[in-house]
């Protein structure tokens, strides 16, 4: 006999209870955010530097954010994960900055949109001025453009960003007097086409002296004459200070800013916010301000392009030079390469008419350049204190001399006490047994140190042949100063390097020992400069080191007095030389335009274009099998790099392809790296398109 029903066993009461199941589970269930009425969506640039993930991604804007998610400004959206359908919402991934590109009415996602999670700041950063310059760099580079944005958009600071908008200065900047532009040629014309807003193109060979900054900073003054903004790229904090002291005094406050690393990232990022905002129209600074958003930007103009500074180390590693041409193409603007040297870069500029030559014509460059005289490695010493300070006696009379009359330049290749050091008796170099990196001698007290681990090597013998005797096979700047204490020791000894750069000294008597790019200026000029141990710069495995050695001797010669007033410079090198004779003659643009001929035979950059793909050695071989390589790409390698002991083997191939194709050259290697990438393979390839130091 069944079971009678009772009301809560009946079918009834069953389908009630899973009734209400249902409505608590809805009640629970997150309910749908609305979106915005106009334009519901908003394409991002999300902050993830992945090859595979160079794209845009939509997500939908709440209606709570529709008024502050506007174009330019940086967001907050979860990123991975997946869509809840039907709840607007996303499970899994993290939370990535990014920005907004563009508000659109519709997407073509055919999937549910997760909606943006934070608008981080009203400010529109990301301009599309700007946008477009990084999409240009990445693809110039075979980078993201989540790595250009890095590169391009300073980190946010709450404080500077509520502080009001100053007001730009009412009265309109006059056009500049020629001053020392009144020196060259086409100085005075290229002034005026600036100041009536023409876009001049020019190759700078700059005048030796201390007028440079002042001639920079007139043709700012022009372009803003002109109605127009202004950029200036610099290698370094002294030379932006030097260039932002002649705008001072020139342009008065508040027409310009200058951006630097040493200003502290807060107010780097207030001042880069004046020229965002449109408050500022000028703007000089190192390799960072290459992508200041200067508004209606009319001129760009890069000092000393050779520099290695104004190459980014970071990813995609573009340089100064390439993006403030990029931005001058762009926007229709003027463009000024100049410094005392010429790199093939800007002599290909000239030889391809992109740019014309400007620079002083011979007497005048004779009036401002010092006599450079040149005594080979191999001449003696001819007396006890030439030799006791490692000097040629020419050398060490010219310094004698010249120390009647003010401070003299003592120019060092190398850093520390004994940066190098090899067996006296086989010449094989010194190594750490640890790590085999080089060992130095960093002081006086003769302890050994690898360069590489840092560790003391407190009982060194010769692997070879067991021998325990050293020999310097180069002296630091530091045992340099030593030696020229003792040989002058009435004379006052300063260095100036990498522990400690001197921005000036004063115009006294004095030694200055300084390496290459650290040279301070003295007041009224050096009297005379020694350039020692050059052939450690001409012994560079590169193509480019003569190009440099050059652009530091130029660099160290610039500081030194004109030949009228006594100024000499003594370079310790074979006068046959090459480089040595363009510096004897000053001549910066006949050596450029040799080294562009000979590059052109041998089919290197900046005659082609050229790529550099590095790592282990299955890994580079896996990207350049999913490469689609255009057509004619020259392959070169592979060849394998030094690695410190216990570190795997690394390979490096070098791609050249033809002028013009240089674009597909980069387009296949970053397909190829996300392809990699998209398969999940973990060893990483680095890719450098034009790398600066080809050996």
């Amino acid at each position: 006999m069944a079971e009678p029903e009772t009301p809560e066993t009946s079918p009834v009461s069953e389908q009630l209870e899973l009734i209400r199941t249902e409505l608590r589970r809805a009640k629970a269930r997150p309910k749908p955010k609305p979106v915005a009425d106009a334009l519901p969506v908003a394409r991002v640039v999300v902050d993830k530097g992945l090859s595979h993930l160079d794209q845009y991604f939509d997500y939908a804007v709440p209606a709570r954010l529709a008024d502050a998610a506007q174009p330019g400004v940086r967001v907050r959206v979860r990123f991975g994960g997946r869509v809840v359908k039907g709840q607007g919402r996303r499970e899994g991934g993290r939370l990535v900055d990014g920005y907004i590109v563009e508000r659109l009415a519709a997407s073509d996602f055919a999937g549910p949109l997760a909606p943006l999670a934070q608008v981080l700041s009203p400010e529109r950063v990301l301009t599309p001025e700007l946008l477009r310059l990084c999409r240009a760099v990445a693809d110039r580079y075979a980078g993201t453009l989540a790595d250009v944005l890095q590169l391009a958009v300073p980190p946010k600071h709450n404080k500077p960003e509520a502080e009001p908008v100053p007001d730009a200065p009412a009265e309109p900047v006059p056009a500049p007097q020629p001053g020392g532009w009144a020196r060259y040629v086409d100085g005075p014309s290229f002034l005026e086409a600036l100041a009536a807003g023409e876009a001049p193109r020019a190759v700078w060979s700059a005048l030796p002296g201390p007028g440079w900054p002042d001639e920079l900073a007139r043709t700012v003054a022009a372009a803003l004459a002109s109605g127009r903004g202004a950029l200036v790229v610099l290698p370094d904090g002294r030379a932006v200070a030097r260039v932002d002291a002649a705008l001072q005094a020139l342009l008065g406050p508040d027409r310009h800013v200058a951006l630097t690393a040493e200003l502290g990232a807060e107010e780097r990022y207030r001042r880069w916010l004046a020229v965002s905002r449109g408050a500022v129209r000028a703007v000089v600074g190192t390799r960072a301000a290459m992508f200041a958003p200067v508004a209606d930007l009319g001129f760009v103009a890069i000092w000393d392009d050779g520099d290695s500074s104004h190459s980014e180390p970071h990813a995609p590693q573009p340089h100064a030079r390439d993006v403030l041409l990029l931005r001058a193409v762009d926007a229709g603007a003027a463009a000024l390469v100049g410094g005392f040297a010429v790199t093939v870069e800007a002599a290909q500029l000239l030889r391809t008419g992109w740019a014309r030559p400007l620079a002083g014509p011979r007497e005048e460059l004779r009036r401002a350049a010092p006599l450079v005289r040149t005594v080979g490695d191999h001449d003696q010493a001819g007396d006890g204190a030439a030799f006791a300070a490692r000097l040629p006696s020419l050398a060490w009379r010219v310094a004698r001399d010249a120390l009647a009359h003010g401070p003299v330049l003592v120019q060092v290749p190398r850093r520390g006490y004994v940066p190098r050091l090899a067996c006296a008796r086989c010449r094989e170099q010194a190594r750490c047994a640890h790590c085999a990196g080089p060992l130095e001698a960093p002081d006086a007290t003769g302890v050994l140190v690898c360069t590489w681990c840092g560790r003391p090597e407190a009982d060194w013998h010769c692997r070879e042949c067991g021998s325990f005797k050293l020999r310097a096979q180069v002296f630091g700047a530091r045992r340099t100063a030593d030696e020229l204490g003792r040989a002058f020791p009435s004379v006052p000894v300063r260095t100036s390097g990498r522990d400690g750069v001197l921005a000036s000294v004063p115009g006294a008597p004095a030694l200055v020992v300084a390496t290459p790019g650290a040279e301070p200026v003295a007041e009224g000029g050096y009297a005379a400069a020694l350039l020692l141990d050059a052939w450690v710069l001409l012994g560079r495995p590169d193509l480019r080191a003569g190009e440099e050695a050059l652009r530091r001797w130029l660099a160290a010669g610039a500081l030194v007095r004109g030949a009228a007033e006594g100024g000499t410079v003594v370079i310790v090198a074979e006068p046959s030389l090459r480089p040595v004779q363009a510096l004897v003659r000053w001549d910066p643009a006949g050596h450029a335009a040799t080294e562009l001929a000979e590059r052109a035979e041998l089919g290197f950059p900046p005659v082609s274009r050229m790529a550099a793909v590095s790592g282990p050695p299955a890994a580079v071989q896996d990207l350049l099998d999913l490469a689609r390589l255009p057509e004619g790409t020259d392959l070169l390698g592979p060849v394998a790099l030094p690695t410190p002991r216990g570190e795997d083997r690394a390979d490096r191939v070098l791609l050249r392809v033809s002028p013009g194709r240089g674009a597909a050259l980069a387009t296949a290697l970053k397909a190829a790296q996300a392809a990699r990438l998209a398969r999940g393979k973990a060893e990483p390839v680095r890719v450098r398109i034009d790398p600066p130091d080809i050996g």
